[in-house]
């Protein structure tokens, strides 16, 4: 359930996030040579319930389904020190029973009906999702609301998702190559920034150390309604919806949740550069990471821009020099982490054999250098811009992908009406602006350098 990703994936990654479009898209139906103007056919209707719990409704009857997806505004950078990990822990917790649901029914009821079912956590957020037959949303709203009302927290569920999520460290990260290199490179770069440093998945010594009564505090602190967003997508009639909701949430009685304060981000003054050894590993490897702003930001749209030039796909600059010209790396990955805070403008490579780390990263340094002094050309420009508009047309298509990325922007940025306008933003990015950010932010200081050697070579920091 969480989002951690192995080696080859990390591309895809990547390769998404840099938009943060392959979950965002357009409309069903719709065709690759239409423009902004297509989102605005996207029906978006929302309500607020007297408890605070923000709903967002997208009715579309094109086929007998639906999506219902609630994301708490909790994650990882909520946390405080000491008590890593507890955000991805609900996101295990949840499933595990609750005042009418018992321990592992809820993907029962939902699997019986046809349905299918998931949670996700992230630095800035929690969500938990289901898609049921168009007839059966009563019963993912009675879901959801159930356990938001009264999550089954005792000792037991607790050790045993302890464990799990333990387990799931092993598996997943301290066992995988290069996936350590994926959380030291958030530590290295945003220093004290706590909130993004640290990983979704925790310390395990935090979690050893956890008594039950700070797990049950953190469930009543931010699991609340006035804390998440629900938002419905597919075939229903929303006057009847809103009903149900009111039905099943309605008496869920809201409480005090703290605002998210963030802490100052240290300015950068200076490279940081560190070697790491990668016992799992078979081939150098190194990450690359420059300080930009949020998403939505208006330098974020270029730099999202930028990244589809440099890493997406075979007939990207960074892909056609490195892996396929040169034949130095095995394969490479370009995009920014998107996240609601500060972030992180990446690149990633794994070197091919007998090449060193040195000479892909000359290579990367001199191609951002040339951008900022010559720019990139109107034709890859463009062809950037279709891929976008791809990306929009079929990003939508799904009721969950609607459900969704609608909750993500009403919880992160207000108002879920605003993904009608994400087009319209990267369309507007001209050749200047790509030129502006490449000089206005791949500056030598500004950069993090995490080089990854395999086996048994010798760990060195450099300053």
């Amino acid at each position: 359930m969480n989002r951690i990703l192995k080696r080859r994936a990390l591309a895809v990654l990547a390769i998404a996030m840099s938009l943060g479009l392959a979950h965002a898209g357009g409309l069903a139906h719709a065709g690759a040579g239409q423009n902004a103007a297509t989102l605005s056919n996207l029906q978006v209707s929302r309500a607020t319930l007297d408890n605070g719990l923000r709903v967002v409704m997208n009715p579309d009857h094109t086929v007998p389904t639906v999506a219902v997806a609630v994301y708490y505004d909790v994650g990882s950078r909520n946390e405080v020190q000491g008590r890593s990990g507890f955000a991805h822990l609900f996101e295990h917790m949840m499933f595990q029973g609750s005042a009418n649901v018992g321990k592992g029914e809820h993907f029962s009821l939902i699997i019986n009906r046809g349905g299918s079912a998931n949670g996700t956590t992230s630095n800035d957020r929690t969500n938990y999702y289901e898609t049921l037959p168009a007839n059966e949303l009563e019963l993912g709203l009675w879901l959801e609301a159930d356990r938001m009302r009264s999550l089954a927290i005792t000792q037991a569920n607790f050790e045993n998702q302890r464990q799990t999520v333990m387990e799931e460290r092993r598996q997943r990260i301290d066992n995988q190559p290069y996936i350590p290199s994926m959380l030291r490179i958030n530590e290295l770069a945003y220093g004290n920034y706590w909130p993004y440093a640290h990983s979704t998945i925790g310390d395990m010594q935090d979690l050893i150390d956890a008594p039950l009564e700070a797990v049950q505090e953190f469930f009543d602190t931010y699991y609340a309604p006035n804390n998440a967003v629900l938002s419905i997508s597919g075939d229903f009639n929303a006057e009847r919806a809103l009903e149900l909701v009111e039905k099943h949430f309605g008496d869920i009685p809201a409480r005090e949740t703290p605002a998210f304060e963030a802490p100052a981000l240290e300015a950068q003054t200076a490279e940081r550069r560190e070697t790491m050894v990668d016992a799992n590993a078979t081939l150098p490897a190194f990450h690359l990471a420059y300080h930009i702003p949020p998403k939505r930001s208006p330098d974020h749209y270029a730099l999202e821009m930028l990244a589809m030039l440099l890493g997406d796909g075979e007939s990207s600059r960074l892909y056609q020099q490195l892996v396929k010209r040169d034949e130095i790396c095995q394969e490479v990955a370009v995009g920014t982490d998107n996240r609601r805070g500060p972030d992180l403008f990446s690149i990633w490579a794994v070197m091919a054999s007998g090449h060193e780390v040195e000479e892909a990263q000359s290579v990367i340094f001199d191609a951002l250098e040339a951008i900022g002094a010559k720019g990139v050309t109107a034709r890859e420009l463009q062809k950037a811009k279709n891929r976008v508009l791809a990306s929009f047309v079929f990003g939508l298509q799904s009721n969950m992908q609607r459900a969704q990325r609608l909750a993500k922007y009403e919880l992160y940025f207000g108002d879920a009406n605003l993904l009608k306008l994400e087009l319209d933003h990267y369309l507007a990015v001209t050749e200047e602006d790509i030129e502006r950010v490449a000089n206005a932010y791949f500056d030598p200081t500004n950069r993090t350098v995490l080089n990854v050697m395999p086996g048994t070579a010798p760990a060195s920091e450099e300053k």
